[in-house]
């Protein structure tokens, strides 16, 4: 019987069963989709790695005997859709069978099916053989509880893959460390070297240029710094383990002006284009601290472990459970545009105008930029969560809907109720200050509320509160925000509302 088989730009996994055996009437289709560059403004080092990513992956299948077909964004066959495409293969190949892998993505999911109900042939679906969970699994492990706990789900999957665990009771008696994982960088300690990888992208780079795919943010493409293959990305994890793991959980919530990546692991888009596995990862960094446990302390792999085990596959579990309706969620109901300068990253505000520019230099940011600097400023400032979802889709590397949508909209916006996190994530200048030093080269002081170069976050924080009052009151773990705002002159609560009013009228300016 001929297949025709499809793989998605990230569904990059060389150890699916798919390719466990050679079979001549099996036909792999790889595809660059103007669909997929257009949904979203996106970064063009997004789009650069994952077309050269699907381009190595298809010449690897190739290698190995398979009979793949690479369609190019500029083919003179290439639609640009995906079921146009797909309809016009299946009838030249004369394919008597459609198969797929699931996708990540609701949208593919559902446009997916959909193509295959209109179909006259078979066709078959499979799983993408990645993640540790089921796209179900959360769902089941919360069933009939009103709320979800990622600490409970992580502590599920600790026991059920025996990742730092003795027996039934975690390493070290304790499941989580991240009360030693809240460190501000300390600038003596050493810098890790640049990574050995080295990408001249510049054809695809001429490519998307000559298709006129619009983009955002900044590249070299003689200089390309992510993996975009199983080795490359493979050595992107050894260098972690050498070089970042041992600082990674003490400073993986620190900010600073000194380095845009500080100990994080750079492996993000490899792991979400599945070039690696995250089970291997764990393994990976779990054997590194049994070898060496005096140089990676057991706070270290275990925060780093959390955001694999716990958080990124509690994250698809929410995305698939309240998925499509998740997407629409506007708690606060916020409907201001995001500013401008969100794009150039041109403001006096020192916390974002570094995010912003190292994250349009490099399309990407660790989490704590994107939560309590960008994100922060979106949810305070009342910026309409599909604008946000939209900035943080288009401007990342490694944002794919289901972990962007459940962490910008949920975590960081709260537009969701309460799904995710159980308070909004909101501060003043004293949380930046107290992670980073950007406050130290910014213009506005960290301290003041009121004077001219008073930092805007400072009244912004009890503006959100106030504002939200009927919608926050009774949460258990912010009531001292209202205690404290209660106790304040009324003459200076009206000051602090002026002058946050003042400022966000300027946004629109």
């Amino acid at each position: 019987m001929k297949k025709l088989r499809l793989i998605l730009g990230d569904q990059l996994n060389e150890q699916h069963s798919w390719y466990s055996t050679i079979d001549s009437d099996v036909t792999y289709l790889i595809m660059e989709l103007r669909q997929e560059t257009s949904y979203v403004n996106h970064h063009i080092q997004k789009i650069m790695a994952f077309f050269e990513a699907m381009g190595r992956f298809a010449e690897k299948l190739k290698s190995d005997g398979h009979h793949v077909i690479h369609l190019k964004i500029d083919d003179a066959n290439n639609s640009g859709t995906l079921e146009e495409n797909l309809s016009y293969f299946i009838e030249l190949l004369a394919s008597e069978q459609f198969e797929y892998q699931l996708p990540d993505e609701y949208r593919l999911d559902q446009q997916l099916k959909g193509f295959c109900q209109s179909l006259q042939i078979q066709s078959a679906e499979f799983d993408s053989e990645h993640f540790i969970t089921s796209r179900t699994e959360l769902g089941e492990i919360f069933k009939g509880k009103k709320q979800f706990l990622m600490e409970s789900f992580y502590r599920i999957q600790r026991k059920k893959t025996g990742i730092l665990m003795v027996g039934d009771e975690p390493l070290g008696k304790q499941w989580n460390f991240d009360h030693e994982n809240r460190a501000k960088f300390d600038k003596k300690i050493k810098l890790p070297p640049e990574s050995a990888i080295k990408n001249d992208l510049s054809d695809v780079f001429k490519r998307i240029q000559n298709a006129n795919i619009e983009s955002i943010g900044h590249v070299i493409p003689e200089k390309f710094i992510w993996p975009v293959d199983r080795k490359q990305a493979l050595i992107v994890l050894n260098e972690f383990i050498d070089f970042r793991l041992p600082f990674f959980g003490t400073y993986q919530d620190s900010m600073t002006n000194t380095d845009d990546f500080l100990f994080h692991s750079k492996i993000s888009f490899a792991l979400n284009i599945k070039l690696l596995n995250p089970l291997e990862v764990l393994k990976e960094v779990e054997k590194a601290y049994f070898e060496n446990p005096e140089i990676i302390g057991l706070n270290q792999a275990e925060g780093f472990i959390r955001q694999i085990l716990g958080w990124r596959e509690y994250m698809r579990g929410i995305y698939w459970l309240k998925m499509p309706e998740y997407a629409e969620l506007n708690f606060f109901e916020h409907q201001r545009k995001l500013p401008k300068w969100f794009w150039t990253g041109e403001t006096n505000m020192n916390c974002l105008s570094h995010s912003i520019k190292a994250s349009l230099n490099n399309s990407y940011a660790h989490h704590i930029q994107r939560l309590m600097v960008t994100g922060n400023f979106a949810l305070l400032a009342g910026i309409d969560p599909d604008e946000v979802d939209k900035w943080y889709l288009g401007i990342y590397i490694d944002a794919i809907e289901w972990v962007e949508i459940t962490n910008t909209r949920g975590m960081s916006q709260f537009a969701d109720g309460g799904i995710v996190g159980t308070k909004p994530y909101v501060s003043s200048a004293a949380y930046i200050d107290k992670m980073g030093d950007y406050c130290s080269k910014c213009f506005y002081d960290k301290k003041e509320k009121l004077t001219d170069n008073a930092c805007p976050f400072n009244t912004l924080y009890w503006h959100f509160y106030n504002r939200n009052r009927s919608k926050l009151a009774r949460n258990p773990r912010i009531g001292m925000m209202y205690s404290t705002w209660d106790r304040m002159d009324e003459d200076k609560k009206a000051a602090i509302i002026e002058k946050a009013d003042s400022f966000l009228n300027s946004l629109s300016h």
